[in-house]
């Protein structure tokens, strides 16, 4: 058994995260679109029986990463540049509700977490530390999400955010980039301090929108 993936008689929980692993791998482009995966070579790539494996490409299946082609098995679909688009449209329109209602419901914890946050951002953003950056970007969104008070929103947007991981690591390796999306951040902190909800909504919907941009223009 692979360290890091517990015992099969958890085997739901197995299952879970052999499906978080390939979809990470298939999302940051280890597997890359055409790339058959084998049930065999992926349980001894896992350490782990064939039944996880089946289990999370089934699920892969249904979130449109996979498709399973009779006597071939799985072949890796991906995401599309329209999938991206899409996907960014509607992070505008929920991330822009979270920042709505997270301007209504922080907690000062939660300001204080955030302010803390962007400090660390400037600075591994002046050392051009793109690893640490996707740490903080992430914190920030998640703080943001929590702040919300709304559990199915943070479930949504956090799906979403796995979805753009590979994006969110090319736009934080680009300079500008980064430090566009640090004064970006500081301005919602700054609605969100004053309470502004009309604002913080506002912000973030640019703040995605400039993200997408950057993206699609570079891909």
């Amino acid at each position: 058994m692979t360290a890091g993936y517990g015992s099969e008689k958890f085997n739901s929980s197995l299952s879970a995260q052999v499906f978080t692993k390939i979809q990470d791998d298939i999302l940051n482009g280890v597997y890359e679109p055409g790339k058959r995966l084998a049930e065999t070579t992926l349980s001894t790539q896992l350490g782990v029986s064939r039944t996880p494996i089946r289990e999370a490409l089934k699920q892969l299946e249904l979130e449109g990463l996979v498709k399973v082609i009779p006597n071939k098995g799985a072949v890796v679909t991906g995401i599309s540049i329209k999938d991206i688009d899409d996907i960014y449209t509607l992070r505008k329109l929920i991330e822009g509700l979270a920042a709505r209602w997270a301007a209504q419901n922080i907690t000062q914890e939660e300001l204080d977490t955030l302010s803390e946050t962007l400090q660390l951002e400037q600075y591994y953003s002046d050392k051009n530390e793109t690893t640490h950056l996707l740490k903080y970007d992430s914190i920030f969104h998640d703080v943001l999400f929590t702040a919300s008070k709304s559990n199915p929103l943070t479930f949504v947007l956090r799906t979403f955010h796995a979805y753009v991981q590979r994006s969110r690591n090319y736009a934080l390796g680009v300079p500008e980039r980064a430090r566009r999306a640090h004064e970006e951040h500081k301005a919602i902190l700054d609605a969100l301090i004053a309470r502004d909800a009309d604002k913080a909504e506002a912000l973030m919907v640019e703040h995605i929108t400039n993200a997408s941009k950057h993206l699609l223009k570079n891909l």
